[in-house]
């Protein structure tokens, strides 16, 4: 794969399995350690990227060396500043159409990550992962953030998501600087709240596509993992994620409605589309929470 200026697809398909794989971490260094070398294990994996977002305290960059060689290539990019969307910035060193965003308490098998990948090849304007979530309109008119179900309570079939969070998902390197792109507003909000980063980076997605098609389309396309963990619990620092605040939904629910009043309209879209290893699941057959 070749990184391209171009703010529109590339005609050419990307070289196979060849993603940059870009971590944003904080307080979690034995977690982080046990998560590379898992990821040691991926086939043809380019680079990984760790984004150290501990300012004053260095990376573990000379313990993991020490225990080198290793088959993939790490580099750490310590953060002057601790920001939520450190982890969207467009680094040189990304030579990839493809990345691959990882949370660093998340842990994905190899084989969900190289499906997840072919299907990314079939869908390269939007988000591919692992984790959906959706507006909800409210009979007031505004917004709200909700979970997605994978059975639908009301109806009885499946749910519909209108986003792919980026903490476990593959993107196109496009959409690096498009996030740097967008306006002050945004970027305020989402340092404001230390929250939202990927919900505005699916507004840029979003947004983008409709431009490029003329019509709406979805932000993302859900892939339904096989093997994926949270290895939160296993911190020995004890620092859980900044979901757990008590005011983390309503932040969101509020960054939404900020992001509308920003952008001057919802280009958020519902999909019900979920692409499996073992084939097309009805969705009433599922009753677990992604």
């Amino acid at each position: 794969m070749k990184k391209t200026a171009s703010s529109e697809t590339s005609g050419k398909v990307p070289t196979p399995h060849l993603p940059y794989q870009t971590q944003r971490t904080y307080n979690r260094t034995d977690v982080l350690l046990k998560i590379l070398n898992h990821y040691q294990a991926m086939p043809h994996l380019q680079c990984i990227i760790i984004v150290w977002n501990n300012p004053g305290q260095p990376p573990p960059k000379e313990l993991w060396d020490s225990l080198g060689p290793h088959p993939v290539p790490v580099i750490f990019k310590e953060q002057s500043v601790n920001r939520m969307r450190n982890r969207l910035q467009p680094h040189p060193e990304i030579k990839t159409d493809a990345v691959l965003m990882l949370d660093d308490d998340t842990l994905v098998s190899v084989p969900d990550i190289s499906f997840a990948f072919s299907v990314w090849k079939q869908f390269l304007d939007q988000i591919v992962g692992f984790v959906p979530r959706k507006h909800v309109t409210t009979t007031s008119g505004v917004y709200s953030y909700g979970s997605f179900e994978l059975q639908d309570p009301d109806k009885g079939g499946g749910d519909w998501y209108s986003m792919i969070l980026v903490g476990a998902a593959f993107f196109h390197q496009r959409f690096l600087q498009l996030f740097q792109d967008q306006p002050s507003e945004v970027h305020h909000l989402v340092d404001e709240t230390q929250n939202c980063d990927d919900i505005a980076m699916n507004f840029v997605v979003a947004r983008q596509l409709a431009r490029m098609s003329g019509h709406n389309r979805p932000s993302g396309v859900f892939v339904k993992p096989v093997d994926m963990r949270n290895l939160e619990k296993e911190a020995r620092s004890g620092y859980v994620g900044m979901w757990h605040r008590a005011e983390h939904m309503l932040q969101r629910s509020y960054c939404l409605n900020k992001l509308a009043q920003i952008y001057r309209g919802m280009p958020l879209r519902y999909s019900n589309m979920m692409i499996s290893q073992y084939g097309f699941p009805s969705y009433a057959n599922h009753k677990s929470r992604i």
